[in-house]
């Protein structure tokens, strides 16, 4: 396996980093609800959904090229 060469530029740019540190959060925040103990009037499992949600976003946006990420097109 080997990193693409502008992979900072991808890290920084790229949609679907994006939506995957999205997806990473929401899953946090699915867990650490238990421990919040009802301070927050969310539904179970919305963090779920919006982690799936983010999950799909990610798939699809690394499908399709994206132009500002220095030199591919």
């Amino acid at each position: 396996m080997r990193l693409v060469d502008d992979y900072r530029a991808v890290l920084k740019k790229a949609w679907s980093v994006r939506f995957m540190a999205a997806a990473f959060v929401f899953s946090a925040l699915e867990i650490a609800l238990p421990m919040l103990d009802g301070l927050l009037p969310i539904p179970a499992g919305a963090f779920a959904a919006m982690t799936g949600l983010c999950t799909g976003a990610a798939f699809v946006s690394r499908l399709v090229a994206q132009q500002n990420l220095g030199g591919q097109s």
